[in-house]
């Protein structure tokens, strides 16, 4: 039997700069840092042949053809395991639409297992290039890379893209000190709307060319953040974290609502230096930058919402367990 265990994350600046469509000509940039919230991934070797796949229904087959999962199916296909196998996930977070990168640590997870399964021992870079191939290159799905690298690296990342399709990833340097400074300026509130993701990002995908100057704006936002946390001006964040918000708002329609403004209003008011909607908008988590003295007001402001607790992950997908016999 393997266990991995794979971390969620949350995109600090960047955003929609990932998508291939964008940054292979203009080149893109991407602050985010995993969190200690995180998909398990369970795949563990059946006496019989048939295939076994547990999610939020339970999947029985013959043959990998007939898995319903596709993030499964292909990770299966990718890896070469063709029968006689149990998969199974937990989540400490809604599995769909909380904007924290569910998705895509789903798919590193069981392709980490899955190797594993196999007596292999793939590369990290191997893991978020072949996540990349899955979702984007085999399913068409219309979503960026930064999902996979993060989850597959973990920490806390600049990820530079193209322009061509290289990724560079570099550890943002810091101390001690201005990462505990993030886990206590940093808060995430559930907004208690799940959102299929993909309208909102097929959209933006097709906007692409109409919004360069704003992508770029975005990609410039994410190497001040580098820029401000590697200088330890956290205070700085909250600005960035606004200014990107109000640029992704003109990325696509349904990334935000009067809903979701009032709420970030009220947020702001309370005492957050700034804020966004994680992942495509919509819906999901918000993610606030307040500062320590005006946490309590804000939680006020926003007692309506739940606030999921955090702090920074330093590590990306991993093996917890390992009992496989060769």
């Amino acid at each position: 039997m393997i266990i991995t265990q794979t971390p969620l994350r949350i995109s600090l600046a960047g955003g929609g700069t990932d998508f291939p469509d964008f940054f292979e000509q203009h080149g893109g940039c991407v602050v985010s840092t995993a969190i200690d919230k995180y998909v398990y991934c369970i795949a563990k070797e059946r006496f019989d042949d048939k295939i076994y796949v547990n999610w939020t229904k339970k999947e029985i087959v013959e043959s990998v053809d007939q898995i319903e999962h596709e993030l499964v199916r292909e990770a299966m296909r990718k890896v070469g395991v063709q029968k006689g196998i149990e998969i199974s996930f937990l989540s400490d977070i809604p599995a769909e639409g909380s904007g924290l990168g569910s998705s895509s640590s789903v798919t590193v997870g069981v392709l980490n297992a899955l190797y594993h399964h196999v007596g292999a021992t793939p590369t990290i870079e191997q893991l978020a290039r072949e996540a990349c191939e899955i979702e984007i290159g085999i399913l068409g799905k219309p979503i960026g890379v930064q999902d996979q690298y993060i989850a597959a690296y973990g920490g806390l990342r600049c990820f530079d893209f193209g322009p061509g399709r290289a990724v560079k990833v570099t550890s943002i340097k810091t101390t001690r000190t201005v990462l505990e400074d993030l886990d206590n300026m940093l808060m995430l509130f559930y907004t208690g709307k799940t959102r299929q993701a993909s309208s909102i990002l097929s959209q933006q995908k097709s906007n692409i060319g109409g919004k360069v100057e704003v992508l770029q704006q975005m990609a410039k936002q994410a190497q001040q953040v580098r820029q401000l946390i590697e200088a330890a001006d956290i205070d700085g964040l909250g600005a960035i974290l606004h200014q990107g918000w109000e640029a992704k708002r003109k990325l696509a329609q349904g990334v935000s609502s009067s809903e979701l403004d009032e709420i970030y209003e009220r947020a702001v008011k309370a005492g957050a230096l700034g804020g966004k909607i994680s992942g495509a908008g919509g819906g999901g988590f918000f993610l606030l930058c307040v500062p320590s003295d005006k946490r309590q007001a804000v939680r006020h402001a926003l007692a309506n919402l739940r606030e999921m607790p955090f702090r920074l992950e330093r590590g990306g997908s991993r093996i917890v367990v390992n009992m496989q016999r060769y």
